[in-house]
């Protein structure tokens, strides 16, 4: 059965990884809603018979795209394997240290 403190480590641990996602969410949201802006403005922009597709246009999706990417990733891949076991011995440890 676990102690009264690990249930709180869990629960705190639950908690982090829920605003994590809320912000990731959040960063979500807001590149579909600014690249939806920046998509109707070239759009209304164009010159007569000039292609939607260049490099120019998609600069901005691309690029905050990538950071999106690595968002997603430091909040899904710490939930593989080693390290949330390292996060949780880390965490045991501090707790140790307090208790003494």
């Amino acid at each position: 059965m676990e102690t009264y403190d690990e249930e709180n480590v869990r629960y705190e641990q639950a908690r982090r990884q829920v605003e994590r996602l809320r912000g990731f969410y959040g960063h979500l949201f807001a590149y579909i809603a600014v690249n939806a802006m920046i998509v109707v403005y070239n759009i209304k922009h164009l010159e007569p018979g000039e292609s939607y597709f260049q490099f120019k246009n998609f600069f901005t999706a691309t690029f905050w795209g990538i950071g999106l990417v690595a968002h997603a990733i430091a909040i899904y891949l710490p939930n593989i394997g080693f390290i949330s076991d390292w996060e949780e011995k880390q965490i045991r440890k501090l707790m140790e240290k307090k208790k003494k």
